[in-house]
């Protein structure tokens, strides 16, 4: 037997044998790792996915936050993981996409390790402050902080709402005193407090606060203003041309998964995704549905790396 008929046989015994495992799956339960604190963009997605994930496979679906290093901790988990369709990444995909830039060393590589399943849903990031504080937009605030009076609440150092903050500050003069924390949630609930005086967070996890009064939002960045919050001017409006950021949620996982149960893993989530009921939950609290198959994500995350990059550098920050 030559070896182009053993090459052509070991072809056909892998593709049969990546038909059985797709066949096959799911046989047992699916986590969801979410690399972050309960309470965020990230987490309220992974809620909303999973029970009706779970009826379409008919396996148990768990949601498991896995904190720490902005992110890295839970997502190196992941890349370390059977790539076996079980375990799953849902993360902000802005924040994954920082990390190369701001780390001086990962314990993986995402652009190798991992493989985007699914694009899900992005919601803009929200300018919010303390009741208290005596702004009521943009330019108030940054009167006040080139004072010394704002403490700026961070969900990370290096995350994608402290870049968005350095980008804001960059652009305005304003003077950020920042206070890094583990996750928006506490960010958030800090800010509340009076802990902190501002924060910029995730729509899908900051508007509640803003509908309940418990934070007063100043501005939106993104490029036109929000149906659920018509009188909020958007920041480029405020005078930062061109500017908008925001939290980018999508599904990972690790980078040697069979293509057969990536795809059916695809079609599920976005099928779920675009359902009536969960595309109404999402909206009704800030968050668009923007769905991107895997190769469409592939080339997104690599724009975003390269983008993300320049503002880093700009920002000078870098942790080990």
């Amino acid at each position: 037997m030559n070896r182009s008929t053993v090459a052509g046989a070991f072809a056909l015994a892998l593709l049969a044998c990546t038909a059985v495992q797709a066949e096959d799956w799911p046989a047992k339960p699916i986590r969801i790792v979410v690399p972050y604190t309960p309470g965020g963009s990230s987490d309220i997605i992974a809620r909303a996915i999973a029970t009706p994930l779970q009826q379409a496979l008919k396996q148990p679906v768990v949601v498991d936050n896995k904190p720490g290093a902005n992110g890295n901790t839970g997502t190196d988990a992941v890349a370390k993981s059977p790539a076996d369709g079980y375990t799953l990444l849902l993360c902000d995909v802005g924040a994954l996409s920082i990390s190369p830039s701001v780390y001086g060393k990962l314990p993986f590589d995402p652009s190798k390790d991992l493989k985007g399943v699914a694009m899900l849903a992005y919601s803009p990031h929200l300018l919010v402050v303390n009741p208290e504080v005596p702004a009521s937009n943009l330019k108030e605030l940054v009167a006040l902080s080139q004072k010394g009076k704002v403490d700026f609440a961070v969900t990370a150092i290096g995350s994608a709402p402290h870049l968005a903050a350095i980008a804001v500050e960059k652009a305005t003069g304003a003077k950020w005193e920042y206070i890094p924390y583990k996750g928006g949630s506490q960010a958030i609930t800090d800010t509340i407090a009076g802990q902190t005086h501002a924060v910029m967070n995730g729509m899908l996890a900051t508007l509640p606060f803003v509908q309940s009064g418990k934070l007063k939002v100043l501005g939106v960045s993104k490029s036109t203003r929000v149906p659920l919050l018509p009188n909020v001017p958007t920041l480029a409006e405020q005078g930062i041309k061109g500017f908008e950021s925001g939290t980018w949620q999508g599904v990972l996982v690790p980078a040697s998964t069979p293509p057969a149960v990536l795809a059916k893993l695809s079609a599920e989530l976005i099928r779920i995704i675009h359902s009536p009921e969960v595309r109404a939950r999402l909206s009704a609290q800030g968050a668009e549905v923007s769905t991107m198959s895997p190769s469409q994500f592939s080339t997104f995350f690599e724009r975003e790396r390269k983008n993300w990059a320049g503002v880093v550098a700009q920002g000078g920050v870098k942790l080990e």
